[in-house]
């Protein structure tokens, strides 16, 4: 047995275990002070419109750009065939099912999910953390479960949104740039997209919600070595949450699948 090579193996896994073990013991206690405690409601409002009506401009360009480029390149595979009236299905449908929730769950971590780090990180690094528990004001209840619940909360509005911007960016390229009749591209998306296909879409938005203040306000939280330590926090904070939100939109699209839900 090499145990030279074993040594560091194991090392690794148990440093695995510990970061993952005090991610989810994070999660947990939040979810404790949640159903425990009475939620802040002040600063729920105050961060739903940080995480959401603050994003609303880039979400608009984000949906309405994915439309373009969506029916673009389906236009680009279908004329090949004939079939350019089914192009405003596919927008609709890559748009609610995929495109809407994980560009949505992106744009805002990186917008929304850095802010969340950096601010937490700095309260941290400056004892303003060590100052509320002095005021006797649990952190948790203050800082992180009205972050959590407004970023579960405020996704599936702006997804929506974004869905909507999508469709209407595929209508501009169909109708002004191409040609095609309205009522073919909307009498498609009418007949072939279904209430369940925005549903899962609304579902995985909620999902990618937690995800990205999760790891936003984890990372925050124990943020460590001043200035650098809040750099490091929110750059780990956007890699760490687009990641798992790419890897949840793949396990979330099987389950939904599997369950008849999307």
């Amino acid at each position: 047995m090499n145990l030279p090579l074993i040594t560091p193996l194991g090392r690794i896994v148990i440093s695995i275990a510990k970061i993952l073990g005090s991610f989810i013991f994070f999660l947990g206690t939040a979810l404790k002070v949640l159903f425990t405690e009475r939620v802040n409601l002040p600063q729920l409002l105050l961060h739903m419109k940080q995480i959401g009506v603050d994003s609303f401009t880039i979400i608009f360009l984000t949906g309405l750009s994915a439309g373009l480029a969506l029916a673009l390149q389906t236009n680009i595979g279908f004329s090949r065939f004939g079939i350019e009236e089914f192009i405003g299905t596919v927008v609709a449908l890559g748009l609610t099912r995929e495109l809407g929730p994980v560009l949505t769950g992106l744009m805002v971590t990186g917008r929304a999910g850095s802010a969340i780090a950096a601010e937490i990180g700095t309260m941290s690094i400056t004892e303003q953390i060590d100052a509320l528990r002095t005021l006797c004001i649990n952190p948790f209840q203050y800082l992180i479960v009205p972050r959590i619940l407004a970023g579960i909360m405020i996704l599936p509005f702006l997804t929506i949104f974004s869905m909507i911007c999508g469709i209407a960016g595929g209508y501009i390229y169909c109708v002004y740039l191409m040609g095609q009749n309205p009522e073919s591209y909307i009498s498609g998306i009418q007949q072939f997209v279904e209430l369940k296909d925005i549903v899962g879409g609304l579902i995985k938005s909620s999902v990618f919600g937690l995800i990205l203040t999760w790891v936003g306000t984890y990372n925050g939280y124990r943020t460590l070595g001043g200035a650098r330590g809040v750099g490091i926090a929110t750059t780990r904070s956007v890699v760490v949450a687009s990641i798992l939100i790419l890897i949840a939109n793949y396990f979330l699209s099987s389950f939904l699948n599997e369950t008849g839900i999307s």
